[in-house]
């Protein structure tokens, strides 16, 4: 099975991947964040990284989702997927960070990937609220998060709410209150049971 874990910055994707992977003997894919070389200048100047940012994450998601994809030997647990850096696209494009020339060639390219993409097969939405997001940013105290706002975060917070929506067309999504942490052994049990779910999805139509 192939499981994405979704969620707004701090929300405790890492953990849970990691947690839930170990869990299911799983692999666990993580985020590609220590050595995400725009990480520390993005933070600094939005508007000047901003773009270079989404496009280098755009490319290394996509690489690490081939790799889950071509991995037919064991399940896997993705921090973050790749569809989720449309949420921070979209929102650096409306903040004015991102320009529309800069923004239509990351869009171009995330639609030639989109192609070669398979759906998870349960995504996990860790729904947490913007100010425990923050508690928890300020807890773990990476340097380059020291620029995130609350504004930023409530912005975020909406930016997923509305990606869920579209993404329950999709796929299988199980959305936990994750301002608690649960345990990883009832997580699974629960991803069992929507994994199981018999339901039509809008790539499961044909065309008439």
């Amino acid at each position: 099975m192939f499981i994405g874990i979704a969620g707004i910055i701090g929300a405790g994707k890492s953990t849970l991947s990691q947690q839930l992977a170990n869990h299911l003997q799983y692999e666990a894919y993580n985020e590609p964040v220590d050595d995400n070389p725009y990480l520390e200048d993005f933070y600094a100047d939005m508007e000047r990284w901003g773009a270079m940012m989404q496009i280098h994450l755009l490319f290394r998601r996509f690489e690490q989702h081939q790799q889950i994809v071509w991995n037919k030997g064991k399940g896997a647990v993705q921090d973050r997927t790749i569809y989720e850096d449309t949420i921070f696209a979209r929102m650096l494009y409306e903040a004015n960070l991102i320009n529309q020339r800069d923004y239509d060639t990351y869009l171009g390219h995330f639609n030639v990937m989109k192609r070669f993409l398979v759906y998870p097969d349960v995504l996990i939405y860790l729904r947490v609220s913007p100010k425990v997001s923050m508690q928890r940013v300020q807890e773990r105290g990476r340097g380059a998060e020291k620029g995130v706002t609350l504004d930023y975060m409530e912005k975020l917070h909406s930016g997923y709410e509305s990606f869920i929506t579209e993404m329950e067309h999709y796929t299988r999504v199980l959305t936990l209150d994750w301002n608690e942490y649960r345990d990883p052994g009832d997580v699974a049990k629960m991803v069992k049971a929507k994994a199981e779910e018999k339901r039509e999805f809008i790539r499961d139509l044909k065309s008439i």
